[in-house]
This record gives C-alpha cells, sequence and structure tokens, in this order.
C-alpha cells in the first residue's frame, strides 16, 4: 500500500539542513513498515535494529555517546555498511534503549552526514518521564492512520482518490453513491493499514473485527507494562468510557463518566497518559471565537478523539450489518462516527478547536483557523439536517465562510455556507 508519508520522508532525505528524524505515532498505525519501505526503495542499505527485539543492544548507549563506537555496533549487527547518504540507519523502539534519544544529539553533531530515523510506539511516554531530549538536534514526523484517500487507493479505486486530492467536483458527483458507499466501509474498517490490508484482500467483516480487536488489546496491554500502580486501572476506566463520551450530543469529556463522582485532578494523568501515547487526542474548547484561536484556549474544556474512527466502531460494538441499512452508520451514536471521522482526516494537517456557548445548546463541532480567517465547520451525519447553531455562530461573528460536512453533493452557491461532502473533507 502506498502511504502519503513517504512523499515527506523523501522532502527530509532531500533537505539539506536534515537531522536525525523522529517518527512519533500509536502503535500499528504502520510506521515501522513505512521507514523500511522508504529505505528499501531510496537507499543501497537498510541498516535496522528494534531495540525491543534485540535486548542485547539495549545498553548500546549507556557507556557513551561516542558516535564511532556506536555506529560500528550498527554495522556489525546489520551487516550492511554505513555510508552516508547510501545506507539509511533506522533505530525502531528506541525508548526502550537507554539513552537512545540523547544519543541523537551527537548524531547530529558528530556526524550530520548520517541519515539516522527512530521511532518507537510510546515515545511521548519516554519524554514526559524526564528523559533528556536533544532539542533543536531534530526533525519531527508524526504518522497518523491510513487517510479516506489512502483507503480509496488501497481498495482500487486510485481514480476517486485523484479526484477527490484534485476537488473535480463534476466527477465526484457522478460518483456520489459510490463513494458514499466507500465512505461506510471506512467507517467500519478503518484506517490501521493491518485492517485495510486485510479489507483490500477480502477478508471477512468478522475477520477485520478481529484485527480491530487485537489492536485494542494491543493498547490495554501497554497500560499494564508501560504505566505503574494505580494509574492502570484509572486508564482502564477512562479507556472504558470512550465511547459514552463520545455518544453524547454534547461531546465534551465529562469525568463523570469514567466514574460516579470522579474528578478531573484523579484522572487527567490517565488522559495525558493516553495523548502522550498518541492513542487519545485532544480537542480544546475556546473561551471566545477570536483570532488567534490559541490565545482563547480553554484547558478545562475539552473533547477526546479515538486514534482511528474503525477502532471507534469496533469499541462500539457497531455491526457490519449496520452498512447494510441505508445511512445507519451515519446516525449511529449520535453522530459520534462522522466527527471522530472529520476530526480524523483534518488533525493530520490542522490544529482543531471548538465553541459553545455558555447556558446554551449552540456549538460549533471543530473551528480551525486559515492565516487570519475563522473557518467553522458543521458535521453532520447525514443529508437533510439543518445547521441552526453554525447560522447562529456565523450571524452572532460576522463570518465571512462556513463549511457544513454532511452527505449532500458539493454545493457552494456563492454565499457563506459551503456543504461540502464528507469524502471530500480531508481536501477542506
Amino acid at each position: 500500500m502506498e502511504r502519503k508519508v513517504l512523499a515527506q520522508l523523501i522532502d527530509w532525505k532531500n533537505n539539506k539542513r536534515r537531522k536525525p528524524l523522529v517518527v512519533e505515532g500509536a502503535r500499528q498505525v504502520g510506521k515501522t513498515w513505512a521507514v523500511k519501505e522508504f529505505g528499501k526503495r531510496h537507499y543501497q542499505h537498510l541498516a535496522y535494529i528494534n531495540f525491543e527485539e534485540a535486548k542485547h543492544l539495549q545498553g548500546l548507549f549507556v557507556q557513551d555517546y561516542d558516535t564511532d563506537r556506536i555506529m560500528r555496533a550498527i554495522r556489525t549487527q546489520c551487516g550492511v555498511p554505513c555510508e552516508a547518504g547510501k545506507t539509511l540507519i533506522f533505530l525502531d523502539e528506541i525508548q526502550e534503549a537507554e539513552g537512545g534519544l540523547t544519543a541523537l544529539k551527537y548524531f547530529q553533531e558528530n556526524c550530520p552526514e548520517q541519515h539516522v530515523i527512530v521511532a518507537g510506539s510510546l515515545l511521548g511516554i519516554s519524554l514526559h518521564k524526564g528523559v533528556s531530549f536533544p532539542v533543536g538536534k531534530v526533525n519531527f514526523l508524526q504518522m497518523h492512520p491510513m487517510s479516506f484517500i489512502e483507503f480509496l487507493e488501497a481498495v482500487g479505486d486510485g481514480g476517486l482518490a485523484s479526484a477527490i486530492e484534485t476537488k473535480d467536483v463534476d466527477t465526484l458527483g457522478v460518483f456520489h453513491e459510490k463513494l458514499t458507499n466507500r465512505l461506510k466501509e471506512y467507517y467500519f474498517v478503518g484506517g490501521m493499514p493491518e485492517a485495510v490490508q486485510a479489507y483490500a484482500d477480502d477478508a471477512e467483516w468478522s475477520e477485520i473485527r478481529d484485527i480491530q480487536h487485537e489492536i485494542l488489546r494491543g493498547y490495554e496491554d501497554d497500560f499494564s507494562k508501560h504505566a505503574e500502580g494505580a494509574l492502570v486501572e484509572r486508564l482502564r476506566q477512562v479507556w472504558r468510557s470512550i465511547p459514552s463520551q463520545l455518544s453524547r450530543e454534547n461531546k465534551k469529556f465529562v469525568f463523570g463518566l469514567v466514574r460516579e463522582g470522579a474528578r478531573a485532578r484523579e484522572y487527567e494523568v490517565a488522559l495525558q497518559w493516553m495523548f502522550d501515547a498518541g492513542i487519545l487526542h485532544q480537542v480544546n474548547g475556546v473561551t471566545k471565537p477570536g483570532i488567534p484561536l490559541s490565545a482563547y484556549r480553554d484547558e478545562k474544556a475539552f473533547k477526546v478523539f479515538l486514534v482511528d474512527v474503525g477502532l471507534l466502531s469496533a469499541m462500539s460494538g457497531l455491526d457490519a450489518g449496520t452498512l447494510l441499512h441505508g445511512s445507519d452508520v451515519f446516525t449511529e451514536f449520535k453522530g459520534a462516527l462522522t466527527e471522530q471521522y472529520v476530526f480524523q482526516q483534518l488533525n493530520e494537517k490542522n490544529v482543531l478547536y471548538y465553541w459553545s456557548k455558555d447556558n446554551s445548546r449552540q456549538e460549533v463541532d471543530l473551528l480551525m483557523q486559515h492565516d487570519n480567517v475563522l473557518l467553522p465547520i458543521e458535521c453532520k451525519a447525514e443529508e437533510n439536517l439543518k445547521a441552526k447553531s453554525l447560522k447562529g455562530f456565523i450571524e452572532d461573528q460576522k463570518i465571512q465562510r462556513a463549511i457544513k460536512v454532511s452527505m449532500k453533493p458539493y454545493h457552494d452557491s456563492g454565499e457563506v455556507l459551503v456543504n461540502v461532502p464528507l469524502y471530500m473533507v480531508e481536501q477542506l
């Protein structure tokens, strides 16, 4: 399968100011495959070490940060020369090697000609444990699950993917029904590469669910492996509350849904752990819809989203049969899947917020800032739903442009409100 991240890796390779690259992302989003595939395609040699497997090398950086000694060990382990520009050095699960992240500073200072990439499923957690990090000495790349466009390419609909990327609304209108059906499939399958590959290989729906439940179990296993003491149970409690959090009309995170009588201070660390692991994402509210949005960020009001819409549908027990009954999949859980999907497609390139009016049901699902312009986005699961909150927001805030995403085809009459079909969200 093709991943867009491969183009980003090529840009990193060709950058004259290239530094060691840290690839972040939740477990199972495809980090290892993408970097190894990049290495095979664009280098003569790939020196790959997985520190979770190569336990004898976990102390490689403990003695000192002598890059000559470290490079000799890498050459010996991998059996390939470490030639600058011809060899990609890929150090996977780097958090398992004590001092591994700190060593990147010395790669940058002492042998900047070497092409070095590191990755790890729990890098964010490692950083918050006080690991010394080489600030200013590395580049970052965040990996996400496969987008809807990547999903279309994987299942043989590259032409439709191209039409979305080029915003060819005439062609998209012709294939609106097919795209709608593909989107329903994506809601079920999601963007985790193993599940997408299984679907592309004609696996049964039940097999895809088995893969997703394995990934979910793997996340829960990480709680007990990498968290300590009472935090483990709090992680499980937060984790199991996610479907109920997202199924609410107002999707603001409520600690009382984790446990009756629960307070924020009891579960803040557990939530941050999941954010750091990349399996949950946070979207903060704003106290005022002003520019810049970051200046009005409300730390106490936030929504949470899962890393992947397919995993959310698996956690929620969404049956494959739902796909066969019209638009049921889009209204299941009060639009939770739809808002999760929209967030997932936009999260890679944008910082997202939301807004709700005090003592009112008026809310804007998502807010983006484009240059100095505020762009409100309303997420609708069906075709014929009115966006009353959004229209009120447009009038109150004198908004020049607003987006309603729904299952209706693209429509722009030149007025403020533009209807964008859900399958085009990534191109907003």
